[in-house]
């Protein structure tokens, strides 16, 4: 059984960790905690009680590489991993990670058969359909990477969908929808409108209309017909958010959107500013300007 330490992550991780481990974090096609929990099963030489970092985000080769020379070696070579410092990152990662997990998780699987609702453009090999999944007439791209669609999942009609995303067991994603990629939308939630390079955790709903952009979203939150959300500057300078350990503005990066804990909510038409953090059980509402960055 593999441990995991929070140790200088799980405070700068804020408002993600208030509410769960940070191996519990989702990135990609799953948890942290989930990736590894295959890997034990995959690899029966793994049997590290070394203490990983939860915050490491690992690849396939990865795994191997741990399997046959331990985990001071894996962790030698950056490229077989990364690392989330800010909530922020989980975003710049996830394109990564999707593609990680459709080549780790799903290997020896095989998906269920590609309906004629589905339009296919790019490899269709890159396309993989859980058991009990509902498909409409819907577009998907996998010219840029791959699409899950996770057990019992619905796409509904005119739904479009450019990889590498991931759409988790029991989610629907609403007709006319366009998610891009990136863009991982976690168990039994319910999406609609546009989606771009953002990880939704399960339970959470964006029923309608609206964008959301390099935006992290917890678990059990309900966003309003019409919110939308910022993620860069109109002068192309870099974003800061607000750090709730550190208790200032840093900054992360040239696009960074919404970050929203679990449990929260905002009234109808909500418009977020670049950067924005918002706690846990927060509920959010406005009359025709943007709210607070924190």
């Amino acid at each position: 059984m593999v441990s995991f330490t929070e140790i200088h992550c799980r405070e700068n991780l804020f408002p993600i960790s208030f509410t769960r481990h940070t191996a519990d974090i989702r990135i990609g096609m799953s948890t942290v905690r989930e990736k590894w929990a295959w890997a034990e099963k995959t690899f029966p030489s793994i049997s590290t009680r070394d203490n990983v970092p939860a915050n490491l985000i690992p690849g396939h080769d990865f795994f191997t590489t741990l399997a046959a020379h331990g985990l001071e070696q894996a962790m030698a070579d950056p490229s077989k991993y990364r690392t989330v410092e800010y909530p922020w990152e989980i975003p710049v990662h996830n394109a990564w990670a999707i593609a990680e997990d459709f080549n780790m998780l799903l290997k020896g699987k095989r998906s269920l058969p590609r309906p004629l609702t589905m339009n296919i453009t790019g490899p269709s090999d890159q396309v993989f359909i859980e058991t009990g999944a509902r498909i409409g007439h819907c577009f998907i791209n996998t010219e840029q990477g791959p699409v899950h669609i996770g057990a019992g999942a619905e796409l509904m009609d005119g739904v479009m969908i450019r990889g590498p995303v991931s759409i988790g067991e029991g989610a629907t994603v609403k007709m006319g929808a366009a998610i891009y990629g990136g863009t991982s939308i976690g168990p039994h939630c319910l999406v609609g409108g546009e989606i771009k390079n953002s990880v939704f955790f399960a339970y959470s709903n964006k029923a309608h209309e609206g964008y959301i952009g390099d935006a992290v979203i917890g678990a059990w939150c309900n966003l309003g017909a019409g919110t939308s959300c910022s993620n860069i500057r109109n002068t192309a300078t870099p974003v800061k958010a607000w750090s709730i350990y550190q208790k200032t503005f840093i900054e992360a990066g040239m696009k960074c959107g919404l970050i929203m804990g679990d449990y929260s909510r905002c009234g109808i038409n909500t418009s977020f500013n670049t950067g924005t953090v918002v706690g846990v059980s927060s509920n959010i509402f406005q009359s025709g300007a943007l709210v607070s960055k924190y």
